[in-house]
Order: structure tokens, then sequence, then C-alpha cells
């Protein structure tokens, strides 16, 4: 039950529907030769699917876990997050993650990157724990920046620069 305007209205549960969603933005830094990649996934999704996956309860909040979390994350994000770029697969860089308000970022560089033509990406972050999870993903070469949103089952983006 909400109120709005001084009158009280009922939300019947199956009225009522939840939206998953993961936001992932990937750079390229030229002048170091880099991608840079930051992904934001809602916490208590991000946990449910690591407690899915690994079969065992994970507390991205808990500082005294943070190892262990950090471990698990890494591994979450390299086998449900994969990049090639110019048709080479390329290996991303586990740089750390933090816990902002409601959701956890977790950051990635890829090293020796010295152009890019076109990014092919795989992602299916919290595909296998809720049905129609939405990625949305933007990716900025040479300061021109490209967005694209793709929902499960569709797992594969391409961006041509």
């Amino acid at each position: 039950m909400f109120l709005l305007m001084n009158k009280s209205y009922k939300i019947r549960e199956a009225e009522f529907h939840p939206l998953y969603v993961t936001v992932t933005e990937i750079n390229h830094n030229a002048k170091d030769k880099t991608l840079e990649i930051s992904c934001k996934i809602f916490t208590n999704d991000f946990e449910a699917a690591l407690e899915k996956v690994n079969k065992k309860k994970t507390d991205l909040s808990e500082p005294k876990e943070k190892v262990a979390a950090d471990k698990a994350v890494n591994d979450y994000i390299q086998k449900h997050f994969q990049i090639k770029v110019d048709g080479k697969p390329v290996i991303m860089e586990f740089v750390g993650s933090e816990k902002q308000t409601d959701a956890t970022w977790s950051y990635f560089q890829v090293n020796n990157v010295a152009s890019v033509k076109k990014i092919e990406i795989m992602n299916n972050l919290l595909y296998e724990t809720f049905e129609g999870q939405i990625a949305i993903m933007h990716v900025t070469v040479s300061g021109n920046r490209k967005s694209t949103k793709i929902s499960s089952p569709e797992a594969n983006a391409v961006f041509d620069f």
C-alpha cells in the first residue's frame, strides 16, 4: 500500500514487476593503451547470483570477507563477461570492487590495446538467476560513445568504431 496525494492505493503483487539491470562502462584509454571496464550490479542481486552459483552465501558488504568476496566477484564476472577487440579475445585484469549505496562496482583493465575498431562482448551477468535480466553497456573509443541494451537470453553485442 502506498500514499499518493492523500489517497492510498494498494498494489497487487501481480502488478509489481521488478527490474533486474546491470550497467557496464568500457573506455579505451589511448594514452595508456588500456581498456578500463567498470560493472555496476545491484548488491542484493549480485549476492543472490553468487550464492546460486557458488552454493554458499557471499556478503559483499562485510569488510572481513573482502578478499573472499573479491575472488568470488572476479571469478563470476570473468566467466559471464568476455571481450574481443578486433576479433581477438582479451584478458581482463581484476582491479578491485567497491560497494556504493545499493550497488557493487567491479573494475577491470585490459592492457596493450593500442587501437580499437571493433569490440565484441559476451555478457550474461545474472542471467542464470533472474529471468528477463537486462544488460546496458556503454563503450567509448576516441571520445565516441556508443550504447546498447540486451536482455536474457541474448548475450552478445558488437560495437564498431
